[in-house]
């Protein structure tokens, strides 16, 4: 799981559509990253108590796959492209369940 903050300086009509691109880049990776299961991101919802604007849900068939996602160059190229330059924080839990 992640959970990241969007930089306050954008509008919230700003946020909305990186939101938006983050959800479409991320999900839209299942199926091209080996041992990616599920990937969902949750942008809508969000309750007032909250400090964190989205959060990734991601599975995997091992923590190998998830090394693997880590590097692989579709993933990278949503990271770089679509989170990264619109965030200013990060927080993830790995976890086996």
């Amino acid at each position: 799981m992640i959970l990241w903050t969007l930089n306050p300086e954008l509008s919230e009509e700003e946020k909305k559509a990186v939101k938006a691109s983050i959800k479409q880049g991320l999900e839209g990776l299942v199926g091209q990253i080996p041992g990616l299961l599920e990937c969902k991101v949750q942008i809508e919802g969000r309750l007032a108590s909250s400090t964190a604007d989205l959060m990734l849900d991601s599975t995997f068939d091992n923590e190998a796959s998830l090394q693997g996602y880590k590097n692989h160059p579709a993933h990278l190229a949503v990271a770089n492209g679509k989170v990264r330059p619109y965030t200013v924080q990060r927080a993830c839990l790995d976890f086996e369940a």
